[in-house]
């Protein structure tokens, strides 16, 4: 598991209720590392936060992350 694939899943845990359904699965492509988070339905508009600032934060802490890894990361969280 990636050092990103683990930074994602607990700032994720750290936010919802339910944290054992937290999953997040790691696409690599040829110059993007794609994270796809899902987390139970209830617990999507605390991910997401109020206009979507909660995701933006965890999007830019990501990427400050994989700049570090000399990687460049995406977020996308699902429904």
């Amino acid at each position: 598991m990636s050092e990103l694939k683990i930074l994602v899943e607990m700032m994720a845990k750290a936010l919802v209720d339910k944290p054992e359904v937290v999953e997040v699965a790691e696409v690599d492509g040829e110059q993007t590392t794609v994270f796809e988070l899902k987390v139970a339905k209830e617990d999507l508009g605390k991910v997401i936060g109020r206009e979507g600032r909660t995701a933006r934060s965890m999007r830019t802490i990501l990427a400050a992350a994989s700049t570090k890894l000399k990687k460049r990361s995406v977020l996308e969280i699902l429904e």
